[in-house]
């Protein structure tokens, strides 16, 4: 199904927009009243993302539940440990994914990036792999920051390390993408020979 490709800015705002809003009311109140004020803004980005697009990423509905799952426990049990913990389970989640589609041969990067390109089957499980090595890695920094840190530093490092970091690592794979990437047309004949691989 073809998707409304939405303006660069638009797609920066529905991500960013949500801890932007974590960070400030966190800032002025408290990490209780910046949860609630997440969960309305990730409810809110994903609308507006189907509005403009007619289509919610995966990732974004997957880490949409998630945020509201452990944001209500949060709140209602009054308990910071819910939302600290909440990007080790999502990451953790993604890893797993990833890692488990691997060891049976299939390869849910492109889903959940939306297929933005077109790569050869090689070039599809060296993405995978590293993007499972780096959700792993992300759960685990995670873990230590917020176990050892005090509750605003590990605010601002969710707001401004995670999605620096994150950046870094997609534009370190462009390489790769250049170099295993096809075009459409030679795609299929791509997959056709990695088929007659499986079958050899």
């Amino acid at each position: 199904m073809d998707k409304t490709q939405p303006h660069p800015l638009f797609k920066l705002a529905t991500e960013l927009g949500p801890l932007l809003v974590f960070f400030f009311v966190n800032a002025k109140f408290n990490l209780f009243a910046a949860t609630g004020a997440f969960m309305v803004a990730i409810v809110a980005a994903m609308i507006a993302s189907y509005v403009v697009t007619r289509h919610i990423p995966i990732m974004a509905i997957v880490t949409g539940v998630i945020v509201l799952v452990f944001g209500t426990l949060t709140l209602v049990l009054h308990d910071e440990t819910f939302i600290k913990v909440k990007p080790t389970i999502i990451y953790g989640l993604f890893a797993a994914i990833l890692g488990g589609g691997l060891l049976f041969g299939r390869s849910f990067i492109a889903v959940m990036f939306d297929q933005m390109f077109n790569l050869t089957p090689q070039g599809w499980r060296i993405l995978t792999l590293r993007w499972a090595l780096f959700f792993a890695g992300m759960a685990v920094l995670n873990e230590i920051v917020w176990r050892t840190q005090s509750t605003d530093f590990w605010v601002n490092f969710k707001v401004f390390g995670v999605t620096p970091i994150t950046m870094i690592f997609a534009i370190a794979q462009m390489p790769l993408t250049k170099r295993y990437g096809v075009e459409p047309a030679s795609l299929e004949a791509s997959e056709a020979e990695a088929g007659d691989v499986r079958k050899g």
